[in-house]
């Protein structure tokens, strides 16, 4: 563990974060980002969408707010099943009763995939693959301790997700696919990572095979989850009647029977591209420059500098 590199001490120190003010506008867990640190926001999701565009997903802005059921029906659950039940999510005041019941999303995974909802796609259209910018909302940010301090666990944050439809033979590969997407994203920001295959109890209830990328945080003096990958198979899609028709065979022998007289679900995969909180602070904290034991200034990955808007301060220095 390297203290003197710990995020919120670099952020203090350089003016980049303000949790006091966060917490007294809003409550723990809230934050302003400033000056650098909001600039490295938005660098961020332009850097990852440009990636991102360039291996074909469809750019777009999502709702922040969804129907309850939508959520559910996407496997997160907006109460959890403890006693007494704990909100997973923040719920609109004034929906319920003969109207639907809203929530502002936990990730925009859940409107993404409401995009597709109750649609009949053509098998020639598979698979169909968008990237989503959205504010994450967790009312449960966890208790506190070394997970919560700083940026690493908080309420709301800026969130870039992929999100694919596709025929299933294809899910196993297009995985695969977004996983390297991913590690090309996070290559070149320059920090160390590494990708864990995840075992099946660590798995949510949508997802039939998950990737997690972690990168090394050493003020933390740990590896920190900044992205993860989930083929969700026909999960999803059958809870929101996600279905393609199929190209028409050349013999009727090649239409499995099961999709006799049907049309068969698609299945959906998701994965992180920039959870913004999260890859600040591995930023933060392996980019850090020091002088005579003070913080000084950020050395930052020149990936970033073609989306970088400039600053009145001279603290960056491009490596």
């Amino acid at each position: 563990m390297s203290p003197e590199r710990d995020h919120v001490s670099v952020g203090r120190a350089l003016d980049l974060i303000d949790l006091e003010a966060g917490a007294l506008v809003t409550g723990s867990s809230w934050y302003y980002l400033r000056n650098e640190a909001a600039l490295l926001e938005m660098a961020l999701v332009n850097y990852a969408l440009s990636i991102a565009i360039s291996h074909g997903f469809t750019p777009v802005t999502t709702p922040d707010v969804v129907r309850s059921d939508i959520a559910t029906r996407c496997g997160f659950q907006p109460r959890d099943q403890a006693d007494p039940p704990v909100a997973q999510m923040y719920h609109i005041a004034g929906t319920g009763g003969s109207q639907p019941e809203l929530v502002l999303t936990g990730t925009a995974e859940i409107p993404l995939a409401g995009l597709f909802a109750n649609k009949i796609i053509p098998a020639q259209s598979l698979p169909s693959k968008v990237v989503g910018l959205g504010r994450a909302f967790r009312a449960e940010a966890g208790a506190r301790g070394a997970d919560t301090r700083g940026l690493y666990r908080v309420h709301q944050f800026t969130k870039l997700e992929l999100f694919a439809v596709c025929e299933p033979g294809q899910s196993e590969e297009l995985m695969e696919g977004m996983k390297q997407l991913q590690i090309k994203i996070f290559e070149g920001l320059g920090f160390p990572f590494r990708v864990l295959d995840m075992p099946t109890e660590e798995l949510g209830a949508s997802a039939y095979r998950k990737y997690d990328i972690e990168a090394w945080m050493p003020g933390r003096g740990s590896w920190g989850e900044i992205s993860s990958t989930s083929n969700c198979t026909d999960y999803q899609a059958r809870r929101l009647h996600i279905r393609y028709r199929p190209t028409p065979p050349s013999s009727a022998e090649l239409i499995p029977e099961s999709h006799h007289g049907s049309l068969p679900f698609a299945h959906t995969l998701n994965g992180t591209a920039v959870a913004v909180p999260r890859l600040i602070v591995a930023l933060l904290e392996n980019g850090v420059r020091f002088k005579d034991g003070d913080e000084v200034g950020l050395d930052l990955p020149s990936a970033l500098k073609p989306h970088w808007l400039g600053s009145p301060r001279d603290i960056v220095r491009w490596v």
